[in-house]
């Protein structure tokens, strides 16, 4: 296992190493605030830090930020406590451990035995009960997997039902923009809505400036229309100066009601407060392809991309 080295902070406990961790079994998680594919590999982690610490397992966790907020060590001691996490954190904006395991992936998982060798690795979510086998022979027990069940955006996806992608809003990785006008870059510009969208296609309306990892509002009362098919909608979200934003979600032009996702009432109403993922819906009954507006009450709100699940 390379060092620990070059941490902006650690989060739950002092610095760790090699020496620190030394005839132990280690599990390392990669991990950013934002990446829905971390949030719901993060139950299983945080149930086998719970269930094997007692045997000899130490599980670390390195918050390397995919977007630019993300280096905010408060939004990530924000998430540290949202998420329950009691496991050491190093907060590696540097991508200095990043960089010494070689890692390419959020989230990602590696296995290092009582010698400080690293003897299976796992990118990405599942695997969970394989995963969990490995570390019972790197402690050297045997039992019957830990039960496991998330929540919220924790919860796994409806992968049947999951037709839409991940999709980046700023421009150096988006993509399917149906604004009529079309985006201006790094400029303030005013946006409408087209008389309808395709499936996976978004638009902007209102006052927006478009840069290279997120779209911001320039002018309460802009919004976001995306087109999509999938159980669960998120976006992420920060907001830009730090104040709550109120917001309201509409579903096919009507409010969500019992589809509404976590982080809104059944009136589609919720705040941006934090930096993070949002839920936005989480479809009741049946999935079918349905058209999400965002609208924002104040300016300030910076989106940087949608996920779905």
């Amino acid at each position: 296992m390379p060092p620990l080295n070059g941490a902006a902070a650690w989060l739950n406990a002092e610095p760790r190493g090699p020496a620190d961790l030394g005839g132990r079994v280690v599990l390392v998680n990669f991990w950013t605030l934002t990446c829905i594919n971390w949030l719901r590999q993060e139950p299983y982690v945080r149930a086998w830090s719970q269930a094997y610490r007692d045997d000899g397992l130490v599980v670390v966790g390195v918050h390397t930020p995919e977007f630019g907020f993300e280096h905010d060590v408060d939004w990530v001691r924000r998430a540290v406590a949202a998420r329950s996490i009691g496991y050491p954190v190093a907060v590696d904006n540097d991508y200095a451990i990043w960089r010494a395991f070689d890692n390419h992936y959020w989230p990602a998982l590696y296995f290092v035995d009582t010698d400080g060798v690293i003897r299976d690795d796992h990118f990405g979510e599942g695997r969970y009960e394989q995963s969990e086998r490995v570390l019972q022979q790197l402690l050297g027990i045997e039992r019957e997997p830990v039960p496991v069940q998330g929540v919220g955006p924790e919860a796994e996806a409806d992968w049947n039902n999951l037709r839409t992608p991940e999709t980046y809003l700023g421009f150096s990785r988006g993509d399917l923009f149906a604004s009529p006008n079309g985006p201006a870059l790094d400029e303030r510009r005013a946006y409408d809505l087209p008389a309808s969208l395709g499936l996976n296609q978004w638009a902007l309306a209102g006052e927006w400036t478009i840069g290279s990892e997120r779209v911001v509002l320039d002018r309460a009362g802009g919004g976001i229309a995306f087109r999509f098919h999938a159980r669960d909608a998120h976006l992420v979200l920060a907001p830009g100066a730090g104040q709550p934003i109120p917001f309201r979600v509409l579903l096919d032009g009507a409010a969500p009601g019992p589809s509404h996702g976590v982080d809104v009432d059944e009136n589609g109403d919720g705040v941006l407060q934090d930096g993070r993922l949002y839920q936005l819906v989480r479809q009741d009954g049946a999935v079918g392809e349905r058209t999400l507006e965002i609208t924002f009450g104040e300016p300030g709100a910076e989106a940087y991309a949608f996920t779905f699940g």
